[in-house]
């Protein structure tokens, strides 16, 4: 199988030098259009998939993201594998500005996005304890490494609505909590990343300290670009290294997700509902 890897570009990373044989795709969705037109190229033998998720402009604040046409856009593309670049700031002393975190976990506190395919006429409940295809942020992790960077295998990410960075009483409370990393664009993205059955992983850049290290200066967005340069180029690298690694879909907790999900028997789906899904459904609505 010919795999296609899907890569979210976030803050500072806005274009993926070295792919060849480049293309632009526009994409329509039943959701609207993505943040950007999708970049389609090779590297290393690999079909890799762009998209900024903030907009070729960084012209979509977090909250504002049309993070369902974003994922519906990539699978329809074909992708097979889907990896989050994101900056975030640390939440641990350990983890310093510059280094990088392989998360594993989630703690989603967004207030007014839109998390689910699975709405307006059918009902669907995909498991989600483990939001991170295991394999895929071993592979990440591993390629990451061998392009320089300092990496931590496994954490948590705690995703805030923004655009505001925390109060101080919120970075502290979230400390007590043990969390790893804070940002603001991981969900609902890997919530829809599960139900389009795309093994999902995220490589968190960490560009501050937040507000809760007593040394530090306050986060501020012109010390966020100071380090986002390095880590731009850091995450460019990762991902020449990660197109070769690509593990096997089936190994993923992604891969047939929505088969035991759906509440809703297909033969009761509205002919809207089947094709605003077809681009998901499309086994399922054919084997009915």
């Amino acid at each position: 199988m010919a795999y296609v890897l899907g890569v979210v570009g976030g803050s500072g990373i806005y274009d993926l030098p070295g792919l060849q044989r480049v293309t632009t795709r526009e994409v329509a969705t039943p959701y609207g259009a993505p943040s950007a037109p999708i970049l389609r190229g090779e590297l290393g033998g690999t079909t890799l998939l762009f998209l900024p998720r903030h907009g070729a402009h960084h012209q979509f604040p977090p909250h504002q993201i049309n993070y369902r046409a974003n994922i519906c856009a990539l699978k329809q593309l074909g992708a097979t594998h889907v990896v989050s670049l994101s900056a975030v700031g640390s939440m641990r002393e350990e983890i310093a500005p510059g280094h990088v975190v392989v998360v594993d976990q989630y703690i989603d506190l967004t207030k007014r996005r839109v998390s689910t395919f699975f709405e307006d006429g059918i009902a669907g409940h995909v498991a989600f304890a483990e939001p991170v295809c295991p394999e895929l942020a071993s592979a990440l992790a591993q390629a990451s490494e061998a392009a320089g960077a300092r990496v931590h295998r496994g954490g948590t990410y705690v995703c805030m609505e923004g655009p505001q960075f925390s109060t101080r009483a919120e970075s502290l409370l979230y400390r007590q909590w043990g969390v790893s990393v804070i940002g603001m664009t991981a969900m609902p993205e890997a919530k829809l990343a599960r139900e389009a059955e795309l093994p999902y992983a995220t490589l968190a850049l960490a560009t501050d300290y937040d507000c809760w290290h007593e040394s530090e200066a306050d986060v501020d967005v012109q010390a966020i670009l100071t380090v986002l340069k390095q880590n731009a180029d850091l995450a460019r690298r990762t991902v020449a290294q990660l197109a070769g690694l690509l593990p096997p879909p089936e190994q993923s907790p992604a891969f047939g997700a929505t088969r035991h999900a759906l509440l809703t028997p297909l033969n009761a789906l509205t002919p809207e509902v089947a094709t605003r899904l077809s681009w998901l459904l499309e086994k399922q609505l054919l084997a009915k």
